[in-house]
């Protein structure tokens, strides 16, 4: 008697992206995570659309707009200062799915490290964020994003 593999009835495959484009969109990342664990607030914000939101799973409600993003993370940069602790965001396991609008849906993990003064690193947080991006001007913005954690509803 002969084994026989058996498979598992699966979903369509996604719809991907020509490999430039998703080089393009893990670029895009490595700047913007850079700009925010630098403290560049406003570079930071300009990496979103004029009206681009994000919603993280401590507010609420979606931060909208770059002057109000901007604030969010000078807020965010001055309290680590505060506390002594750099934050390293590390973005993984990147999807990147082309939407019907021209937009890109772009689905990562993203690790947070934490680096205290003097002291060891450690792991502080790993979300999921699905993101949309647009392009305009011939560069990659975030229209809308959204940041889950496992450990929170």
């Amino acid at each position: 008697m002969t084994a026989q593999a058996v498979t598992a009835p699966s979903a369509p495959p996604a719809p991907t992206v020509p490999a430039d484009v998703y080089a393009e969109v893990q670029h895009f990342y490595a700047r913007q995570m850079r700009h925010l664990d630098a403290g560049e607030a406003e570079i930071w914000a300009g990496t979103f659309t004029e009206d681009g939101s994000f919603k993280p799973p401590s507010l609420p409600e979606p931060v909208r707009g770059r002057p109000a993003l901007a604030e969010g993370a000078r807020q965010a940069a001055a309290h680590l200062a505060a506390a002594g602790e750099t934050h390293r965001h590390w973005v993984g396991m990147l999807t990147v799915t082309p939407a019907d609008d021209g937009s890109l849906i772009a689905e990562s993990q993203v690790t947070i490290i934490a680096v205290a003064q003097g002291g060891p690193a450690r792991l502080h947080l790993v979300c999921a964020c699905r993101d949309v991006l647009v392009a305009e001007d011939g560069e990659l913005l975030v229209r809308e994003r959204v940041v889950t954690r496992d450990d929170r509803p």
